[in-house]
């Protein structure tokens, strides 16, 4: 199994230590045909994206792609579920920026409203000391990333159940109608053997990335091939994947 895409990185832009030249210099050090930058939505406190970077990105890698013919970089961005209903925090004029659009759930996000702040972020972090909590929201995550889905068109959710627990079966049909695909992320080891099994009998498709935060993990999808091999995969469910 060959993978020729890394379509989640991130840079300096956000929660990255190199540059967007870096990560394409990196990528074709190792051979792939596709690299996607993909740095952290606007609402996330620490290490978004201003919304004026969108432009300046979207210039750079324009550049860049002239520079570098012989791979393909495309411009995204990593956006956060921001609210119950399934907002992201990229608003509709910065779409226009975008090739490639992935979303998932982080801490330290400034939420859409009040009810989203209390019951999104308040509630799934008391709901690791309470068994009752944690069911309740696993239901409520696993809602808001469905409507998510169903209001935008996001190419990849990242990293799903590593930051909160999902209800796997019912993401996975929903990404399967919207034509989303579910990310294997080799550097949280998400989604797990158990998670991929349960998606795959729904036929969605998945992506392995590294989410790499340094060029030199660009293109790390060891631990990802492993678990998607694992989990009986081939390249005909993995949408980067090619024999």
């Amino acid at each position: 199994m060959k993978i020729f895409a890394d379509y989640h990185t991130h840079t300096v832009y956000s929660h990255g230590k190199g540059t967007i030249e870096d990560n394409v210099k990196r990528a074709i050090e190792i051979g792939l045909d596709e690299i996607a930058i993909t740095d952290h939505g606007p609402a996330h406190v620490f290490y978004g994206l201003r919304k004026g970077d969108f432009k300046k990105m979207r210039e750079e890698i324009d550049k860049i792609n002239e520079k570098y013919p012989q791979i393909k970089v495309l411009m995204g961005v990593e956006a956060n579920l921001i609210s119950l209903e399934g907002d992201i925090d990229v608003p509709d004029e910065l779409m226009k920026y975008l090739d490639i659009l992935l979303m998932g759930y982080h801490e330290g996000v400034i939420p859409r409203n009040f009810r989203s702040a209390l019951q999104l972020f308040g509630k799934n972090m008391a709901s690791k000391y309470s068994i009752s909590l944690r069911e309740e929201m696993r239901e409520k995550n696993t809602d808001a990333m469905i409507n998510a889905i169903k209001k935008y068109k996001i190419d990849i959710i990242t990293h799903p159940g590593a930051k909160v627990d999902i209800d796997t079966q019912k993401i996975a049909k929903a990404a399967k109608e919207r034509g989303t695909s579910l990310e294997i992320n080799s550097s949280h080891g998400y989604m797990t053997v158990e998670y991929v099994k349960i998606a795959k009998k729904e036929g969605c498709k998945f992506a392995i990335n590294s989410d790499a935060h340094t060029p030199f993990r660009v293109g790390n999808f060891e631990r990802g091939i492993e678990i998607a091999k694992e989990a009986g995969l081939t390249e005909e469910d993995i949408i980067n994947a090619k024999g």
